[in-house]
C-alpha cells in the first residue's frame, strides 16, 4: 500500500471513527467474536456483500450507505451486550439474527416506542445509542466536544451531555443517563 492509499485509509477509519463511534473494522470484528460468527455470515446478516463488508472493515470504503443496514448493526450490536450479560442465549440469538437479516429498517433511528426483544420498555442502552447516533449524524465529535466547550461557562449540564453522549464511550452514557433519571 503507497502513502496515499494509507492516508485514504486512516482518511476513512477516522471518518467511521466520528460517524459510527469506533473504526468498523474494529466495530464487525468485536460483532463476529461476540456472536460466533465469520465475516460471510456476519455480511449476509447486515445484508452487505462480503466484499463490501471488507471493504469497510479495511478502510477502502468509510460510510454505510444503507440506512437499513447501519439499524442492523445497530441491532447487532444491542444482540451481542444481551449475549455478553446473559439475557439471550446463544440459540435465541441464532434466531434473533435471523429476524435483523430480515428487517427492512426504516428511519435512520429505531422508534424509541419500540421495544426491546426480550419486551417491556426499550432498554437504556438502547436509547443511549440512539442519542449518541442521532447526534453523531449531525456533527463529528471534534465539533462536538467544541461545541461543548464553548457551551461549558454559561450552560455546564449542556456541554456534559453533548460530551458524553456526543464524543464518550456508550458505557459511560448509559451510566449519565441512569444517574439522571428520577
Amino acid at each position: 500500500m503507497d502513502a496515499a492509499q494509507q492516508e485514504a485509509t486512516a482518511r476513512a477509519r477516522e471518518l467511521q471513527r466520528s460517524w459510527y463511534g469506533e473504526p468498523l473494522g474494529a466495530l464487525f470484528r468485536r460483532l463476529i467474536d461476540d456472536l460466533g460468527l465469520n465475516q460471510a455470515r456476519l455480511a449476509a446478516v447486515l445484508g452487505l456483500s462480503a466484499p463490501m463488508l471488507s471493504q469497510l472493515m479495511s478502510g477502502q470504503r468509510a460510510k454505510i450507505g444503507n440506512p437499513a443496514v447501519v439499524q442492523r448493526v445497530q441491532a447487532l450490536q444491542e444482540l451481542a451486550s444481551q449475549v455478553a450479560d446473559g439475557s439471550v442465549s446463544a440459540g435465541e440469538a441464532t434466531d434473533r439474527m435471523e429476524e435483523i437479516k430480515k428487517s427492512q429498517g426504516g428511519s435512520v433511528l429505531t422508534n424509541t416506542g419500540q421495544t426491546s426483544s426480550t419486551g417491556g420498555a426499550p432498554t437504556v442502552r438502547r436509547v443511549v445509542r440512539e442519542i449518541q447516533s442521532l447526534l453523531r449524524s449531525v456533527s463529528a465529535a471534534g465539533d462536538i466536544i467544541d461545541a461543548a466547550d464553548s457551551l461549558a461557562p454559561a450552560h455546564p449540564e449542556l456541554a456534559e451531555f453533548l460530551r458524553v453522549y456526543g464524543a464518550g464511550r456508550t458505557a459511560d452514557a448509559v451510566a449519565h443517563y441512569e444517574g439522571h433519571q428520577s
